[in-house]
């Protein structure tokens, strides 16, 4: 799975989603983490509620099951949530990519908590039976 962090400095999850100008991604397993790319944005990134910067990140983080920041706005994290991509806050401005790497590959390893399963599942295309279900609760008055 890739996980982006919203980040300053490239070690620290220190950036607001709206007002960061780089997202460092990693490709994460249960047994590997490999950096893949810097993603760089560009233009009137200030905190001001211009959700136009939005849509690029959105963009570029498509593909992304998890994007780590320091904060994020209510709207953004709609939108995140709505192109299946789960947004989670940092502990702290001092928390390290690192660290939250590692932590996730030994939460691979054993049984991840439901929200990361949920996750994860998004990646997947439904099968017939989940989709019929879903489909015939819709139908149900």
């Amino acid at each position: 799975m890739k996980i982006a962090f919203a980040t300053n400095d490239n070690v620290h999850i220190n950036a607001h989603f709206g007002s960061a100008s780089t997202m460092d991604v990693y490709e994460l397993t249960a047994d590997t983490c490999t950096f893949s790319e810097t993603l760089k944005f560009g233009g009137n990134l200030k905190e001001d509620g211009n959700e136009d910067k939005v849509d690029a990140k959105l963009k570029a983080l498509k593909g992304c099951t998890i994007v780590y920041v320091a904060d994020i706005g209510g709207s953004a994290a709609a939108r995140l949530i709505g192109k299946r991509i789960t947004p989670m806050k940092s502990h702290s401005l001092d928390e390290k990519i690192e660290t939250i790497l590692g932590q996730l590959m030994h939460t691979l390893q054993g049984s991840p908590p439901p929200w990361l399963r949920k996750a994860l599942s998004q990646d997947q295309a439904p099968r017939f039976d989940e989709a019929y279900l879903e489909t015939e609760e819709e139908v149900t008055v």
